[in-house]
């Protein structure tokens, strides 16, 4: 099903019924139509809402993955590709979001990303089709200008709207800059800073164990005295 929807949106995106103030109204019919004729299934406008809401994480966290060295896109697999186990745990120590995509297989991703690429809404105080959903009413932005603005509810407004997602992404668009990965003590500067002690071997490996899992230890073990080092190591439970 989702195959057709985005079928549906990608072929509309193309022929410019998508622009910054959101979809055209005729789009919603075309996705209900062509889903039925695809798929057999009667999808309803919420029913979209949910799909859109959906697409839209998927883009949001895929997107922002790619965008930093050590990612890339399987697209045999259709998953996210690591170059190792260290890139991806420094990642997400830093985005949690981004924890069960590791393996997740997310179909369609280049319709996906046809349709919510940025250029496509760039509009000041645009928003995702999630935050959309919580509005009340919305105005529809096809009417004439010559007569008051019509409203109507909320799920017959939201593929109008699609077209305002992605605020955050107009910002973050404006620079290259990769996110700040935490820092990560490589653990033979730890062993080192252990042998210096001259601790015995089940007390330097009791506290190598601690301090290779805890940043804050080691940075803590650094700042003492060097005559408090040892004591301090041996009083940590």
């Amino acid at each position: 099903m989702d195959t057709a929807l985005l079928d549906t949106l990608v072929e509309h995106h193309n022929n410019g019924d998508h622009a910054q103030n959101g979809w055209k109204p005729h789009v919603c019919n075309a996705c209900i139509k062509h889903v039925k004729e695809t798929c057999n299934v009667d999808i309803t406008k919420d029913k979209i809402v949910g799909r859109i809401k959906t697409f839209d994480k998927h883009y949001e966290i895929i997107s922002k993955m790619l965008a930093q060295s050590g990612f890339g896109w399987d697209s045999e697999n259709n998953m996210v590709e690591v170059d190792s186990e260290e890139v991806w745990s420094r990642y997400v120590e830093a985005n949690k979001d981004a924890s069960s995509y590791r393996n997740k297989v997310v179909m369609n991703w280049q319709a996906i990303q046809t349709i919510y690429s940025p250029e496509h809404a760039t509009g000041v105080g645009a928003r995702t089709a999630a935050e959309s959903v919580q509005e009340e009413e919305t105005i529809v932005l096809e009417d004439s200008p010559d007569l008051p603005p019509k409203r109507q509810r909320t799920g017959e407004a939201i593929l109008c709207m699609m077209g305002q997602m992605k605020t955050s992404f107009d910002d973050a668009l404006k620079t290259t800059e990769p996110l700040p990965m935490p820092k990560v003590t490589p653990p033979t500067e730890i062993l080192d800073a252990l042998k210096k002690l001259q601790m015995e071997n089940c007390d330097m490996l009791r506290a190598y164990g601690k301090l290779i899992v805890n940043e804050r230890l080691f940075e803590a073990l650094t700042t003492l005295p060097d005559e408090l080092k040892k004591p301090w190591l041996l009083t940590l439970p």
